[in-house]
């Protein structure tokens, strides 16, 4: 149906597809966000953000979003709940279909899908979400300044993390399953050398306790050579054990890394007209703001890609807004 052909689609509704919308919006272009299975994306079951510009005392996460969201349905986004099944990129326009079968066309194509972190399985972990149970040292760590905190990994992203802790909370418990890292020898090296880092070996996380007050308080831990059971007094469990992107609707459609995650020059992909942004290409960062920032760069390229075609897009200029920010720098 002709109704349902639309400029942009913007698949995901966390920081990056909501401010791809809101841009797109503005640009007159009546942008479309499918939320997705999360609406609002990870922050919406994290707490306090303290390290989002303009916010000084701090914002929840889920109003956060849901300000985000409101702004971006002001200047004319239109949103849709449900869940992308299936994609055709093979011609133009774009064709997606939605869990309901609803059918919708695309001229272009915004994939802001996120990443999931992945989690112990444990029944405390999303109970205990942003009440000291965290997958984010970066966004969290400042919460447990002079507080005792655990983090649950052994790779290169668990030892930068338990490094980064360490400048902030009063000490960080490293509970690794096995008796070697499998780290970088010059993570593990920084990591080993840190008096404020210990280690607890060939250890997982039965579960994660808290207090009357519904706030982490240890975490009741089992050797897995010997079978003990004990208990460890901390403040703060970050898990990190990695990051699954959010891709598996676009196997051997969008071009990725062995990671899973897309391939991108800025957030252009492999087939022309879709683009993507935020957690789903970048798992250096991962950060709510980084996100966004790369939702405006694919909204401007769609932009662009809609105004001078596939040829011209590739050989043009950056938009005029682009260069004069480059000549104030």
């Amino acid at each position: 149906m002709s109704d349902d052909l639309r400029n942009v689609v913007i698949i995901g509704s966390g920081p990056a597809g909501l401010t791809a919308a809101l841009y797109t919006a503005r640009a007159n272009l009546q942008p479309l966000v499918i939320e997705g299975l999360q609406p609002g994306g990870q922050l919406t079951i994290t707490t306090m953000v303290e390290n989002w510009p303009g916010h000084r005392d701090g914002v929840m996460g889920p109003q956060l979003m849901t300000d985000m969201r409101a702004q971006a349905e002001h200047f004319g986004t239109e949103f849709l709940s449900g869940l992308v099944e299936r994609v055709d990129f093979s011609s133009r326009p774009f064709t997606l279909t939605l869990d309901g079968g609803r059918v919708i066309r695309a001229r272009t194509v915004v994939v802001a899908t996120g990443a999931s972190a992945k989690l112990l399985g444990l029944p405390s972990e999303m109970q205990l979400m942003g009440r000291g149970v965290s997958t984010c040292a970066t966004c969290d760590g400042f919460f447990f300044r002079n507080r005792p905190v655990a983090i649950v990994g052994g790779g290169d992203t668990a030892l930068e993390e338990a490094i980064y802790l360490s400048k902030l909370a009063s000490h960080v418990t490293v509970i690794h399953r096995r008796d070697t890292l499998r780290a970088s020898k010059i993570m593990q090296d920084k990591a080993l050398a840190n008096p404020k880092i210990s280690f607890r070996w060939n250890t997982a996380v039965d579960e994660i306790l808290a207090d009357e007050r519904g706030d982490v308080n240890s975490a009741r831990l089992r050797n897995l050579q010997t079978g003990e059971i004990d208990v460890l007094a901390v403040d703060g469990v970050f898990v990190a054990i990695g990051h699954t992107p959010n891709t598996g609707l676009f196997k051997g459609v969008l071009d990725m890394d062995e990671g899973g995650y897309l391939v991108t020059t800025g957030t252009r992909t492999n087939i022309p007209g879709v683009f993507a942004a935020g957690d789903v290409q970048d798992q250096v960062y991962r950060q709510a703001i980084t996100s966004a920032g790369t939702g405006c760069m694919a909204a401007m390229d769609a932009e662009r890609w809609l105004e001078l075609g596939d040829a011209e897009f590739h050989h043009s200029e950056p938009p005029a807004s682009v260069v004069v920010a480059t000549l104030q720098a």
